[in-house]
């Protein structure tokens, strides 16, 4: 499997009802309401023991408070920087399970990447094993970490969290609400071209910002870079891995910045960004990105987190 296979992969999902998203919103901000906004960091997770075989769970278990209940993940759990002080148990796919029984946990938290031979190897020696599959849209990404809170009895600080970036996207849904919507290009892969498509989490990030996705009706991500051309987008943002300054997503700049037909590179908004943030949010990270993402589609919002303050009725 490809680099950008994996990351079309892994921002992948089959589209949600938008009352749905709705009515996980209302739920959420209420619940955030009701427990007062304000995560009760004297409340201690169940589990002390646990490994995480995810890197978008074990930033969700960190940004639940229970870090330090936290003893071994991959090589891959780069987020938070505390993250990279744990024991490492292998990368995402591939698993030393003489270190995971060397670090005696209480909970093993895996994901639909991690080989079935090796869970149900776990699950044979005693192990509790929870899997999570792939996060599915923003909404499914919020039930999920309600989910891990539940699981670690950190209910309450679940839903403030969720409640909190639940109301960060409504405001920015408001926000961009009366502004004219921006053609936009959203690459999450380098070789091949891989564009968000209806059909990936990424989609909601262009929606939700005001944007309209040039290749929202495309079934799969392959896209060519004669097509994107001919669509012509007002702003290209590029969330491919080595995104870095000097690295695939420079590179991948200076490709487009050669088509200089095209609005985006006229206008010299051709944005790279940060790819973890993009294909493995939390809902904290989702909400966060969405404001960035918003303000590269509509740059007279440079100051969102002003604007979005402001813009609920």
């Amino acid at each position: 499997m490809t680099s950008s296979e994996q990351a079309h992969r892994s921002c992948s999902y089959f589209i949600v009802p938008s009352r749905l998203l709705l009515l996980l919103l209302t739920l959420a901000i209420s619940l955030s309401a009701r427990t007062g906004g304000a995560v009760d960091a004297e409340v201690e997770p169940t589990y002390h023991r646990i490994v995480s075989l995810s890197p978008l769970i074990t930033e969700n278990i960190f940004l639940l408070g229970a870090g330090d209940s936290l003893v071994g993940n991959t090589f891959y759990c780069q987020r938070p920087h505390a993250a990279l002080d744990k024991e490492k148990v292998g990368s995402v796919m591939e698993l030393s399970i003489e270190k995971i029984i060397s670090l005696r946990p209480d909970l093993i938290l895996a994901s639909n990447l991690t080989p079935l031979r090796q869970v149900a190897q776990l699950e044979h020696l005693g192990f509790r094993v929870e899997t999570f599959g792939q996060p599915t849209s923003f909404t499914d990404i919020c039930t999920h970490f309600l989910r891990l809170g539940d699981l670690l009895e950190l209910e309450k600080q679940a839903q403030i969290i969720v409640g909190q970036a639940a109301n960060k996207v409504r405001t920015i849904e408001y926000a961009v609400a009366g502004l004219p919507r921006q053609k936009v290009f959203l690459q999450v892969g380098a070789h091949p071209l891989f564009s968000s498509v209806r059909s990936s989490f990424t989609h909601d990030f262009i929606e939700l910002g005001g944007g309209e996705n040039i290749a929202g009706n495309q079934r799969s991500g392959t896209i060519k870079a004669e097509k994107v051309v001919a669509l012509d987008p007002d702003v290209i943002i590029i969330a491919v891995m080595g995104s870095e300054l000097g690295g695939v997503g420079a590179e991948q700049q200076q490709m487009w910045y050669s088509y200089s037909s095209m609005k985006a590179t006229r206008s010299g908004r051709v944005h790279v960004v940060d790819p973890d943030l993009v294909c493995s949010p939390s809902p904290t990270t989702f909400a966060d990105t969405l404001v960035t993402i918003a303000a590269l589609i509509h740059p007279q919002l440079a100051k969102i987190e002003t604007a979005v303050s402001s813009a609920l009725p």
